[in-house]
C-alpha cells in the first residue's frame, strides 16, 4: 500500500482498552463500490493521499485493514440519554471504528464509518446510510471546519448499490458507506455504560486512556478529566452559536469527550439569529432548538459528572461543572469575535459588542452569513442603519484581524441553508450530477482560507 512514510503513523491504541469496550464485527460486502468523495486535505494530514482510487475503494469501501494498525472492525459499546431518556440498549449500530492513527500535529485520529453494516447493536435497524446523508455530512463538516468548529471530517464517501426503504424520504433510496476522521469516539456515553454496570476498574481504564492519548496527560484523575471536558465542550458550544449551527440531536452520545463535533444528522444552520430555530423536525419541545444548545451540551456533561460519581465525591464534581457558564461566556466572545474579523481587546468591551451583535441579529433579522460577511474586519457598512448604531459603536477603533484582500471578499457570503443543501442533492438524485456538490465544497474551503 503507497502511504507517505513521513504522515503515515498508525496506531492500535484502543485495543489497551481491552474487550469489554467493543465488539469486532464484520463490514457489509456492498455490490458495488463507486468513489463520490476523497477528501485529499484531511487523506494528507494522516499519510493516505498517496493510494489510488482503487487502493482508496478496498481500504475505505471493503475495509481491508491498514497497515499495523487495528486488525478487523471495532463496534463500540456505549449508552447515553437520548432527548434526557436514558437508554441502555444503543452502541454503533451501523458504524465501526477500523483504523487510529496520529496526524500531523500528533494527535491520535480514529477513522469510523457511518453505514457499513450491521452490528450487535443495530436493533431494527438496517445499519446502512443513504447516500444523502452522506452527502449531507459532506457538506456539515466542510462548512464547520471553516468556520472554526472543532469538527470530524468526511474522509470519503463510496456508493454502495443498494435501494433502501427509509420513511423519511422517496424509497428505495441510494446506499452509501462514509468515513469520518475523528479525534477519538469516545463519548459520554461511553462512561455512562461503565457508570450503569458499576465497573470501576473498567472506569479507571478509560480516564487513563482518555487522559493519555487525546489530552496528552497522565493518571486517571476523574476530576482533571471533567475539567478537560468541561472546558472543551464549552468552547464547542460557543463555537455552534457563532457558526449559526444547529447540531439537532445533542444526545450524549453525540457528544465526544474531546469536545469535537461529530455525527450529522438532521443538521441545519440557522438562517437568522432565532434562539427557536430547530433542525430535527421530531424535536418538538426544541430541546436542542439553536439558543438552548449551550445549556443541552451543558447538561450531557452533567451526565459524564453523574458516571464520575462511581469514583469520586459529589463536591469537587460540582466545582468543575460550575466552570462551564463562565468558559463558555469567554469562548463565545472569542468566537464571535474570530468571525467578526477584529483582535480581542478590553474584556469587558469585547462582552459589550458580542451582546449586541446578538441583539441586533435577533432584532433586525438580518441574515447571519450576510452580516458577518459584511462585518468582517470591524467595518460595518452604511446600509447598516437602525438597530445596528450600537454595534457601530462598539466596533469603531478596533483593529482588524485580517485583511479583505482574498478574492472571497469580493464575491458574495458562502452560506450552507436548507433550500441550498436540498438544490445540491436534486442534482446528484435526478441527473447523478455532482458538479454543484464540488463546486460547493470548494467555495467553502475558500471562504475558511479567507477567514483563516
Amino acid at each position: 500500500m503507497p502511504t507517505d512514510p513521513q504522515a503515515y503513523r498508525p496506531a492500535t491504541a484502543l485495543l489497551t482498552l481491552g474487550e469489554g469496550f467493543f465488539d469486532p464485527v464484520a463490514p457489509a460486502d456492498f455490490p458495488e463500490t463507486h468513489l463520490r468523495f476523497r477528501n485529499q486535505r484531511a487523506a494528507a494530514e494522516i499519510g493516505v493521499d498517496p493510494l489510488t482510487d482503487e487502493e482508496w475503494i478496498r481500504h475505505f469501501g471493503r475495509f481491508d485493514p491498514l497497515p499495523d494498525t487495528l486488525p478487523a472492525p471495532l463496534a463500540l459499546r456505549y449508552h447515553g440519554h437520548q432527548f434526557r431518556s436514558y437508554n441502555p440498549d444503543i452502541g454503533d449500530g451501523r458504524g465501526f471504528t477500523f483504523a487510529q492513527l496520529h496526524d500531523a500535529s500528533g494527535r491520535l485520529m480514529d477513522l469510523g464509518t457511518k453505514g457499513s453494516g450491521t452490528t450487535p447493536y443495530s436493533r431494527s435497524g438496517d445499519g446502512r446510510l443513504t447516500l444523502k446523508g452522506g452527502v449531507r455530512e459532506i457538506l456539515a463538516t466542510e462548512m464547520l471546519q471553516a468556520l472554526n468548529v472543532p469538527t470530524s471530517r468526511t474522509l470519503s464517501l463510496i456508493e454502495s448499490g443498494e435501494a433502501l426503504a427509509r420513511g423519511d424520504e422517496p424509497s428505495p433510496t441510494r446506499s452509501a458507506v462514509l468515513v469520518r476522521l475523528s479525534h477519538s469516539h469516545v463519548r459520554i456515553g461511553t462512561f455512562q455504560r461503565l457508570a450503569y454496570e458499576q465497573d470501576e476498574s473498567a472506569m479507571r481504564r478509560l480516564i487513563g486512556y482518555v487522559l493519555h492519548n487525546l489530552y496528552g496527560e497522565d493518571g486517571d484523575d476523574p476530576i482533571r478529566l471533567l475539567d478537560l471536558v468541561v472546558a472543551r465542550t464549552a468552547t464547542l458550544a460557543a463555537r455552534y452559536m457563532a457558526a449559526g449551527f444547529v447540531h439537532g440531536v445533542l444526545n450524549s452520545d453525540n457528544i465526544n469527550v474531546t469536545g469535537e463535533s461529530f455525527d450529522y444528522g438532521p443538521w441545519r444552520f440557522a438562517p437568522t439569529w432565532d434562539p427557536a430555530f430547530t433542525a430535527a423536525y421530531f424535536d418538538y419541545q426544541g430541546l436542542y432548538a439553536f439558543g438552548r444548545q449551550p445549556e443541552a451540551i451543558h447538561w450531557d456533561v452533567m451526565q459524564l459528572a453523574v458516571s464520575l460519581r462511581l469514583l469520586v465525591d459529589t463536591e469537587p464534581l460540582i466545582a468543575a461543572l460550575d466552570r462551564f457558564a463562565p468558559l463558555y461566556g469567554e469562548a463565545v466572545t472569542q468566537a464571535i469575535l474570530w468571525r467578526l474579523g477584529v483582535m480581542p481587546g478590553d474584556p469587558d468591551a469585547d462582552r459589550s459588542l458580542v451582546q449586541a451583535v446578538e441583539r441586533a441579529l435577533r432584532d433586525t433579522e438580518v441574515p447571519i452569513d450576510r452580516f458577518f460577511f459584511d462585518a468582517f474586519g470591524g467595518r460595518l457598512p452604511d446600509a447598516y442603519g437602525t438597530g445596528w448604531t450600537e454595534v457601530r459603536d462598539a466596533l469603531a477603533g478596533r483593529t482588524a484581524r485580517g485583511e479583505r484582500v482574498h478574492p472571497y471578499w469580493s464575491g458574495a457570503p458562502c452560506s450552507m441553508l436548507i433550500d441550498e443543501v436540498e438544490a445540491i442533492w436534486a442534482r446528484i438524485d435526478q441527473d447523478d450530477d455532482w458538479s454543484a456538490l464540488d463546486a460547493k465544497v470548494a467555495a467553502i474551503r475558500a471562504m475558511g482560507d479567507a477567514l483563516a
